[in-house]
């Protein structure tokens, strides 16, 4: 292994590692404490430089021949390691799958309040499931729900992709929209200049 090899250790798993008097072998292969490489060394050395660095000896490549280890403060790296961890889930975008439901048919002035909620929910970045339940006979007439389907599709296709197609199980029509673009969250000024602005009113005939 490269010294160049050895640098790239740096991911340490949390179930594999062994730390300290933990490290069972007669040498290993030593990363120091300012990250320069020592060579192969005793383990009782390795260990006696951990300690005069005030430091942990961490076994970072238990599969080389010998093992790789590494002289650092090993509470401050897990430490750094789930501060890390948290922020980057923090960074992910979490997806939800919001639903509007409707009948077979659906007025178009009703329809029209959940067309403009599953908009706003595809901009946000989420997905949206379109459901359409059958009551009695209704069943016997699946064209219509998937007429509703696809204008409800046509209509949000500036902002959403159709991720599943519909489809009926028992009483019920399903159809699952996927956000086209990523969501963006607005700037202070964008939102301003969003906001409608207000004509001003004609002077009155004198």
């Amino acid at each position: 292994m490269s010294f160049s090899d050895i640098q790239k250790e740096k991911a340490i798993s949390a179930t594999t590692f062994r730390i300290n008097e933990a490290i069972r072998v007669p040498e290993v292969r030593l990363i120091g404490p300012a990250n320069e490489n020592l060579g192969v060394v005793s383990i009782d050395q390795a260990l006696r430089i951990a300690r005069d660095a005030e430091k942990d000896l961490v076994e970072v490549a238990p599969t080389a021949a010998p093992p790789v280890c590494r002289v650092m403060d090993f509470g401050k790296f897990l430490y750094e390691r789930e501060k890390k961890e948290k922020e980057a889930k923090k960074a992910q975008t979490k997806i939800e799958v919001k639903e509007i439901r409707l009948r077979p048919k659906t007025n178009e002035h009703h329809r029209g309040f959940k067309t403009r909620d599953a908009r706003k929910w595809l901009l946000d970045g989420n997905k949206v499931r379109v459901t359409v339940r059958f009551r009695g006979r209704e069943i016997t007439y699946p064209e219509l729900a998937l007429e509703d389907l696809r204008e409800i599709a046509a209509e949000l296709a500036d902002v959403a992709l159709i991720e599943a197609s519909p489809v009926i199980e028992g009483k019920v029509m399903t159809m699952v929209l996927a956000p086209s673009k990523p969501a963006k969250k607005k700037t202070e000024a964008e939102v301003k200049t969003a906001e409608p602005v207000k004509k001003p009113e004609a002077p009155k005939a004198g």
